[in-house]
């Protein structure tokens, strides 16, 4: 071998260091998005706290709303990762017209990934600030719009579909909703107001403890709501058929009305 000639690197290792440092670069924005906002939070200071050149934002994302869509991209591949198995579940038991309890076993395994995402973020402040800025619409609209079509929009379909077998509603009708939303919003609360949660529970962090706790409450409440809505669901469907059998019968004569006058 020429000792002039220099030893090119395998395009594997290549590939993986500018991998790293995009990743590293997407983590940090992540972490000043959230905590600045993307107007507030510049190229320059994401590059800084990524250790790199302010250069190499630009080769790897050309502008600051390409690192941003970049960001909400990453964190929706990772929001997937922990609902995805949940949200097909779900689909599954609807298409298989499961029973009941399976249904209500499958939404409460929707609200567990939705916690384990949740909570174990919550060590990860810009990660919350970031999520509570994109729904608060202070930022970009492309972020909303990938974050409904990745995840959100998969994510409430199947939670309001398993809600409408349990309650015998249609999907799309605004009780189910309102319902699908306020089960989950008791879990949302925890994460966007999270300062505040510690502060009521008197709790200094987020342990896995305390995770478990919420988890726990939330499940029970979640389940006695689902169950008592399945109930009425069961009672609306006997009064119909008493309803439907009653309708069903044959008008009575005015012969057979004045026989039963004259019995009486």
């Amino acid at each position: 071998m020429n000792p002039a000639q220099k030893v090119r690197r395998s395009p594997e290792g290549g590939y993986a260091r500018g991998d790293e440092t995009r990743q590293r670069i997407i983590e940090a924005a992540i972490q000043l998005f959230g905590e600045h906002g993307f107007e507030g939070a510049s190229t320059r200071e994401i590059a800084a706290c990524a250790g790199v050149n302010a250069p190499a934002l630009q080769y790897y994302f050309e502008n600051k709303e390409g690192v941003y869509r970049a960001c909400v991209e990453a964190l929706a591949d990772d929001a997937w990762r922990t609902f995805g198995p949940a949200i097909e579940h779900a689909r599954a038991v609807v298409r298989e017209n499961a029973a009941t309890e399976v249904l209500i076993d499958a939404f409460i395994r929707i609200q567990e990934a939705m916690a384990d995402g949740a909570f174990a973020k919550a060590s990860k402040p810009g990660r919350r600030m970031f999520f509570a800025r994109e729904q608060a619409g202070y930022e970009p609209e492309s972020a909303t719009q990938i974050l409904a079509c990745r995840i959100r929009q998969p994510l409430n379909e199947a939670s309001a579909a398993l809600v409408a077998r349990i309650c015998g509603l249609a999907s799309d009708d605004p009780v189910t909703q309102i319902r699908t939303f306020s089960l989950h919003g008791q879990l949302v609360v925890f994460h966007l107001a999270h300062r505040s949660t510690l502060s009521v529970l008197g709790w200094k962090s987020m342990d896995a403890e305390k995770a478990e706790q919420l988890k726990s409450t939330v499940r029970d409440q979640t389940r006695i709501l689902l169950e008592h809505w399945s109930r009425e669901r069961d009672a609306r469907h006997v009064k119909d058929a008493k309803g439907a059998k009653a309708a069903s019968k044959p008008p009575r004569s005015r012969k057979q009305a004045r026989g039963d006058d004259d019995g009486n």
